[in-house]
């Protein structure tokens, strides 16, 4: 066999199968049990244990393919590896090793090991954290190095038992094909992956390239594996724009902080340093990440579940799969059952008519006797109160609370008032004093529990519960008021929640003795209210449940009837003294009959968990109260087990018997100390809830009933609330014991959980309800949920009640057996409803713990719950692990935790997270809080050390995959349109030719010749004004002077280039590279503007100005001497060849000369500038402009803001491309208006620079970037007030525009404008402009016409292409703004993207542009216009066949609106809803990645930014954490949901990053491709990546 087979395989063939289990000899079960025993005791080794149990077991395991069974023994000892041998070397001591036994079955165990075995261990991705997260693990635990055949870990999938000869190849255990196949996959960036030619003609083929590197591979199994793939894989083609960069073997460089535009992509001329083999996505494939996704997509091609049935679909709404259920499932077929009597309640002749009669009784006929004895942490006696002493201290405390505390005055307290009793849970004697003084003084007690801290899980809740009652008054002990948190006043501190207390001391220097003359009022039980229990609902909700005395004493009487309770018998309690069983037993019930209670503190049993058995055997105790935790507790601590005896006990009461797991603690109990003298039929369990107090009890054995019931149910019928006795199936089964007899005098049935309560069925499990006059009376001012719970009618199928008498519902699900035997399988509060079945938490946490290694659970903390997401209920299970447990052991325990639950209870586990020991919030007896816990999980607040979510699997009521229907043809389409009388969605700015204005600039058909005008006209008005971070003015310009400098930058250039070449502008935002642009117009040279390098960033920055000096074919570099430096430099060199650069010259002292004549181009439609920018999928694109449209830009610019030589204009843009260089250096020119140059990055020093000019220089139209607006906006937010101090006014701005080529980014824009008002800035005054690569100014606000509109549209039918107008405020609702008015002489039509015909109003399609000043193409270097000619010349298929439109490459949609514009005409409003090329396809439906950013940003407080993209089909998600890394593994589970929630679609893998990782270019949009490249090769070192399963 392999050197590594599945570890459940192995322990499959040590496990006896459960047939075999059944049939093993008596002698041989016992043996093993004591094997199990003395290996959790630490008396053996693991070795020792798996030798003697492999012994025990060999006669009985059937052969297993013909080995023999000692070399199977043999194998699994030697393939044992740490995670198989949990014992080896973890620390003996018993405390650590303890795990849970509520839960523990010997044959639940084997049943979850052979469910594992069936499963070959399937290999999942590992999450990768980074080591700083791995708060506790071992060093060698981090994520294992890349694939290679070494490492088996990661790369293959483990099969059971693996031969050594070829193996047909599957998932990829073969590093090699994994590569190879994965480069296919990847490489085909165009859409045919089969063609091998490359789609960049000038470079090889990249799929050809790396298959020659593996041409050794066993072509066979590689044809296999791309079958394998082709038949799972939807190849993901990113068709993108044109990647003008155009090289076959691109690296790709990656950008680490935000505001750096690097490109995708490098030119050809450096690339010998990349070593690795690469995509053509450039991505390298030898990284762990995607072998990682392709380890998950190999998991999740497996089918899981069998196919749902067809959902369907309305022509609209998505509609979320409703759960049908299953045809075949089990109904029940029963009768309706029938309310079960208990026997009737006894007459006792001298039954005292009240509790307090029964103490004055006993404290003044038997003053002497014992009451209750009091036990310190060594298990001594401390104090015995007699029943004198409590009847004497009662009546002093009695006297004391009503007549020696006032306020004013007035007595604090009167009869019916509620009192809290906070007294330690080792201290009985004080609160049984106090409880009795409160119900001597009719005053209500409500216990609760110590606070011990102001945060105590559910401490809030309790204050509630004080406040709803009215609570003024608490009571304690001396002890526990110093302990009590204080605040600065010495006083107890308030805590969180909680009314203002008196804290009142009861201790007896406090208390005052009574006068002669008074006695406390003894009257008959009455209705009123005897006491207050509090009760945490499964939400977290404390609620106060009221006890009348009349139930308080019919509840006692009803106890003793039932468990023969007599005079001054002996009870030892070990539970909390304070509510429920152990209030009932050891409190009231006990002081009726006088019995003497032997209270054994909670702190006791951790230091000795013998004490119990212990003090039964010194007292000789006849009765013990317990939980089946003390019985397991007491087993592990057998060494001190010798010389006791339990044959005195005739009942132990089991208080949580009701808890179906409890039946293992009392076999593995009875089976230990059955030779003690302990007598089987004395073991009792009870069921009880606080509602409904004690609901059933075994009775003891002298009353002669009929023995303990035993049912092994089956869990799949349970699921379906209907009783199956398991015969065949022998692993999913729970093993139920009685709870005994109902209590005397009451009326049990069974009703349905849900709805109306009709009665069950005999073979159905409801919900136990109860009628008898001993059970609570209501929630403490809830009247509503009373009505539920506590006055429930149940009724027959026909409707009919059962009874005139309410029932209460009681929490309990069970059923009544034979016998009349109550039998209960869970609780209501553990319920968990996973379309349409039923899970009890507590059946999946025993699941879990059967588990190997079991050891890895700290102390058996698990908690269960189940959340809703998406419409359904989802199972979430969070444990606690050992501290020394390595990641390998957390992943191997997680995904064995899922498997065995998946085939146990036949349902997913949604999320398993994992944390650190002891940080689960505590319950006040050490359980798990678990309401806390599920509070803590959904805000994030959890702080898991590891996580796994499995959306893919659980998730499967998501609306059916999109179906594209053909679409309709363009013909059809006008034809609809006209007949629903929409008209075609068209628009158009101003006409410019009707406009005639006094525009001198339009005589000039050339920029050039408009500036040699201005500075021959009016030589000293200024133009430029550039301002330094200090705000002061660092340069200037007027019309004369630009001329000069250009005509300088002229002459340097005549003598060394041609006309038409193309120069590299290399200069920081200032005058020099406005003067330098026009010198090289002067020239007849061709300029292309690019930003300068980072110096401190030189390895990302600078390799994208060597890639656009390049691309661009520049032949001289224009800069100043510090780049110029900067470019030749060292560390220069490191990033690029810079022996390549072309000539660089600096004209920083440029000679006075002028050139001999200027250049005069033949036709204005020649080439003016180059616009090179990169988009935000990361592809560098320089368009063409030619002097024609630059001019026409210029000129609509004008118009639109009417901008005159007298305007002054802010502008705080980067002046290298698009709009913001139009603005920064034509506009000016061309119009002759002043422009406040503001370089965005002085705002990093001084983020009031732009706002502190505009005031300054009273601006009335200001332009920046949505980089800028952020910055103002968290920089000087909370700064306003200092602003107006330094006389900052904003009221001057009519119109601010935001740049941009996007989505307007309305939350920005709004938060922007609700800071600055208190500035005077006017909220009509923000809008954005509209831009794109074809055209880069289609829309403006400018200063005419309406203000921009907003509507909202539904989010879901976005999705679906469709534009579905809603009111705002309604759900799925996104809020869309207008991008400005459309500019003069600009066209827009919305084109259908497939058929390229027109659309109607409001319709969602690509936006088409025609103007005058479009750009005339992309600049690329191996001449591949053809491929993406028609992005700047298309035609309509239909309609108007003869106008050439520019494609946009964004969806949108035009709406005609009431408004009118400047014109007359009704406006149109263009909304731009997103860039094609980003748009993510998934489900057959389209996604606009800023949705589900969005949605992932309001999901946490510390996610700062976040970007999605997707691979291979999955979906990705990258969070910027702004918080501890710790809240890391919060987020997983957050974003999970809400993109479930709100998007419909299951998040693939998440991915935790640093802030500022999310690479940003100048104009503040996300770089996702360039993410997603870095997080493929492994280079955005995450602190912590899930692989959602």
């Amino acid at each position: 066999m392999a050197e590594r087979t599945s570890a459940g395989f192995l322990t499959m063939m040590l496990e006896p199968t459960p047939a075999v289990a059944m049939t093993l000899p008596a002698e041989v079960r016992e043996k093993l049990a004591e094997l199990e025993l003395e290996l959790s005791e630490g008396d053996i080794t693991q070795k020792g244990y798996e030798k003697k149990r492999g012994k025990l077991l060999a006669p009985y395991i059937p052969q297993i393919q013909g080995v023999d069974p000692s070399l199977q023994i043999d194998n699994r000892i030697q393939a044992s590896s740490q995670a198989l041998l949990p014992g080896s070397k973890h620390n003996k001591t018993r405390a650590a090793n303890t795990r849970d036994e509520r839960f523990r079955s010997d044959l639940h165990t084997e049943a979850v090991q052979a469910a594992l075995a069936k499963y070959k261990e399937r290999k999942m991705p590992m999450p990768s954290k980074r080591r700083s997260v791995l708060v506790q693990s071992s060093v060698e635990a981090c994520t294992p190095p890349a694939t290679s055949s070494a490492s088996e870990d990661e790369g293959s999938l483990r099969r059971q038992g693996r031969l050594p000869t070829s193996v047909p190849y599957q998932g990829h255990g073969h590093p090699a094909v994994e590569h190879w196949f994965n480069r296919v996959i990847q490489g085909s960036s165009t859409s045919s992956s089969a063609s091998s030619t490359s789609s960049h003609p000038g470079g090889r083929s990249a799929t050809t390239t790396n298959t020659t590197a593996h041409a050794a591979l066993n072509a066979n199994a590689a044809a296999t594996a791309l079958a394998n793939l082709m038949a799972h894989t939807q190849l993901d083609n990113h068709s993108a724009p044109p990647d003008v960069t155009g090289l076959s073997e691109r690296s790709s460089l990656h950008v680490e902080r935000p505001q750096v535009a690097s490109v995708r992509g490098v030119s050809r001329g450096y690339n010998h340093h990349t070593s690795v083999m690469e995509t053509a996505d450039g991505v390298p494939v030898n990284s762990r990440v995607s072998s990682k996704i392709q380890q998950l997509l190999n998991t999740l091609k497996r089918p899981k579940r069998p196919p749902l049935r067809e959902f369907f679909v309305d022509d609209f709404e998505e509609l979320l799969d409703v759960q049908q259920p299953d045809p075949n499932q089990p109904k029940p077929e029963g009768q309706q059952m029938s309310p079960l009597e208990g026997e009737p309640l006894g007459v006792v002749t001298n039954w005292p008519p009240s509790l307090p009669a029964a103490l004055q009784r006993w404290g003044t006929t038997q003053p002497k006797s014992p009451c209750l004895t009091a036990l310190d942490n060594a298990g001594k006696p401390v104090y015995t109160l007699t029943y004198g002493k409590l009847w004497t201290r009662s009546q002093k405390l009695a006297y004391t609370l009503l007549n020696k505390l006032s306020t004013r005055n007035e007595p604090l307290l009167m009869p019916g008032d509620r009192v809290a009793l906070v007294f330690p849970n080792n201290d009985p004697v004080m609160f049984m004093v106090a409880f009795y003084g409160c119900l001597l003084a009719e005053l209500v007690p409500v216990p609760i529990e110590v606070p011990l801290t102001r945060k105590d899980a559910g401490s809030q809740q309790i204050g509630f519960l004080l406040g709803s009652c009215g609570v003024t008054l608490a009571l304690t002990t001396d002890a526990c008021q110093k302990g009590l948190p204080k605040a600065q006043t010495g006083e107890v501190a308030t805590f969180k929640g909680w009314p203002r207390l008196l804290w009142f001391v009861t201790d007896g220097k406090h208390v005052v003795k009574p006068p002669k003359d008074w006695h406390p009022p003894l009257r008959e039980a009455s209705n009123d209210i005897a006491y207050i229990e509090y009760k945490t609902s499964k939400e977290g909700s404390t609620m106060g449940i009221t006890v009348s005395h009349s139930a308080m004493l019919a509840h006692c009487h009803a106890l003793t009837q039932a468990c023969g309770y007599t005079e001054a018998e002996t009870i030892t309690n070990v539970l909390d003294f304070k509510r429920e069983a152990g209030l009932w037993h050891g409190v009231l019930t006990s002081v009726m009959n006088r019995m003497h209670v032997i209270s054994i503190p909670y702190s006791l049993m951790k230091v000795n968990p013998l004490s119990w058995i212990q003090k039964v055997h010194t007292f000789k105790a006849r009765v013990a109260v317990v939980k089946s935790r003390d019985m397991h507790w007491s087993l592990l601590a057998q060494r001190d087990q010798r010389d006791i005896s339990l044959s005195s006990l005739r009942m132990l009461i089991v208080a949580d018997g009701a808890n179906p797991w409890s039946i293992s603690s009392c076999d593995a109990f009875l089976n230990v100390f059955q030779a003690r003298g302990l007598r089987p039929e004395v073991i009792c369990p009870c069921a009880s809830s606080s509602e409904a107090m004690t609901v059933a009890i075994r009775r003891p054995p002298e009353m002669g009933v009929p023995p303990p019931g035993k049912a092994v149910l089956s869990m799949s019928g349970l699921s379906h609330s209907v009783i199956r006795v398991d015969t065949e199936e022998k692993l999913s089964v729970l093993t139920v014991q009685d709870v005994g007899q109902v209590m005397p005098g009451a009326v049990v049935c069974v009703v349905r959980v849900e709805g109306t309560p009709y009665l069950c069925q005999t073979d159905e499990v409801g919900e136990i309800c109860v009628s008898s006059g001993s059970t609570g009376v209501a929630y403490y001012g809830l009247p509503g949920m009373t009505k539920n719970v506590f006055e429930t009618i149940p009724v027959t199928s026909s409707g009919v009640p059962i009874s005139d008498r309410p029932f209460t519902r009681t929490s309990l699900l069970g059923f009544v057996g034979p016998d009349s035997l109550v039998f209960v399988v869970g609780k209501m509060d553990g319920l968990m409803v996973v379309s349409g079945r039923r899970h009890n938490a507590d059946d999946v946490v025993a699941t879990a713990l059967a588990v190997e290694p079991m050891k890895f659970v700290y102390r058996g903390r698990i908690a269960v719950f189940s959340v809703s997401v998406l419409h359904d209920e989802r199972i979430v299970v969070v444990a606690e692990q050992r501290p020394d447990a390595s990641e390998e052991d957390s992943f191997q325990w997680m995904s064995r935790v899922l498997q065995a639950i998946d085939s146990i209870h036949q349902v997913g586990v949604y999320c398993l997270a994992l944390v650190p020991a002891n940080t689960l919030p505590k319950a006040p007896l050490g359980g798990i809080h678990i309401s806390d816990t599920k509070q803590r999980f959904l805000e994030g607040s959890l702080h898991p050390c590891n996580v796994l979510m499995c959306p893919h699997t659980c998730v499967t009521n998501l609306p059916k995959p999109r179906q594209k229907q053909p679409e309709v043809g363009p013909a059809s389409m006008i034809v609809g349109n006209l007949v629903a009388g929409k008209r075609i969605a068209q628009a158009c700015g101003r006409d410019v030719a009707q406009l005639e204005d006094n525009d001198q600039a339009r005589k000039f058909l050339y920029i050039q010749d408009v500036l040699q005008w201005r500075a021959q006209a009016t030589p000293d008005h200024p133009l430029f004004l550039v301002l330094n971070a200090k705000g002061t003015v660092a340069s200037t310009a007027s019309c004369l002077q630009l001329h000069k400098r250009a005509e300088r930058v002229a002459a340097a250039l005549m003598g060394r280039l041609n006309t038409g070449d193309h120069v590299a502008l290399v200069y920081p935002p200032g005058i020099d590279l406005i003067a330098t642009f026009y010198g090289c117009l002067y020239a007849g040279c061709v300029p292309v503007t690019v930003r300068p390098p980072h110096p401190q960033n030189l390895a990302t920055t600078l390799p994208t100005v060597k890639m656009i000096v390049e691309v661009s074919k520049s032949v001289c570099i224009l800069t100043t001497q510090a780049i110029m430096k900067l470019l030749k430099s060292k560390e220069a060199a490191a990033a690029v060849d810079i022996k390549s650069w072309p000539m660089v010259l600096d004209t920083d002292d440029l000679p006075r000369k002028k050139s001999a004549q200027m250049y005069k181009p033949p036709t204005p439609e020649m080439l003016a500038y180059l616009d090179f920018s990169v988009s935000t999928t990361g592809i560098l694109a320089g368009v063409k402009m030619s002097h024609t449209a630059t001019s026409a830009l210029c000129r609509s610019i004008k118009l639109q803001c009417e901008l005159y030589p007298s305007r002054q204009i802010a502008i705080c843009l980067d002046p290298y491309c698009g709009l913001g260089f139009a603005l920064w250096c034509l506009c000016s020119v061309y119009s002759g208006h002043q422009s406040i140059l503001v370089p965005p990055l002085e705002l990093e020093s001084n983020a009031s620079l732009w706002l502190a000019a505009v005031s300054q220089y009273k601006v009335r139209v200001t332009f920046c970037s949505y980089s800028v607006m952020e910055m103002c906006t968290k920089g000087l937010g909370s700064q306003t007030e200092a602003l107006r101090l330094r006389n900052v006014n904003l009221s001057c701005v009519r119109t601010c525009m935001v740049v941009a080529e996007e989505r307007p980014r309305i939350a920005l824009t709004q938060s922007f404008s609700k800071i600055f008002k208190d500035l005077g800035l006017s909220p009509r005054a923000v809008s954005t402009t509209f831009g794109c690569r074809v055209n880069v100014a289609i829309c403006l606000q400018g200063t005419a016409g309406p203000d921009p509109t907003t509507v909202y549209v539904d989010m879901r039918a976005l999705r679906h292409d469709r534009v579905r107008l809603v009111e705002r405020g309604s759900p799925h609702s996104l809020p869309l703004m207008e991008s400005g008015k459309i500019l003069p002489g600009v066209k827009v039509i919305i084109a259908n993207t497939e058929t390229k015909g027109p659309l109607g109003d409001s319709h969602l399609g690509e936006i088409w542009v025609s103007s005058p000043h479009n750009a005339t193409g992309y600049y690329t270097v191996y001449g591949e216009e053809a491929l993406h000619a028609d992005h700047f010349n298309t035609k309509l298929s239909f309609g108007d066949t003869q106008t050439v439109w520019a494609r946009t490459g964004y969806l949108g949609f035009l709406r005609r609106t009431e408004l009118t514009d400047a014109s007359g005409e009704r406006h149109d409003a263009l909304y731009v809803v997103g860039s094609l090329d980003e748009t993510l396809e998934l489900r057959g439906m389209r996604y606009h990645p800023i949705d589900i950013e969005t949605s992932v940003i309001r999901s946490h407080k510390s996610i700062a930014e976040c970007a999605v993209f997707t691979w291979t089909n999955l979906l990705v998600v990258v969070v910027e954490l702004e918080g501890s890394e710790q809240e890391a593994l919060d987020l997983v589970a957050l974003v999970t949901n809400v993109v479930l929630e709100e998007h419909y679609l299951i998040v693939g893998v998440v991915v935790v990053v640093d802030p500022g990782v999310i690479p940003i270019n100048s104009r503040g949009e996300k770089q996702r491709m360039h993410l997603r490249d870095g997080f493929l090769a492994d280079q955005l070192d995450p602190i912590y990546v899930a692989y959602n399963m």
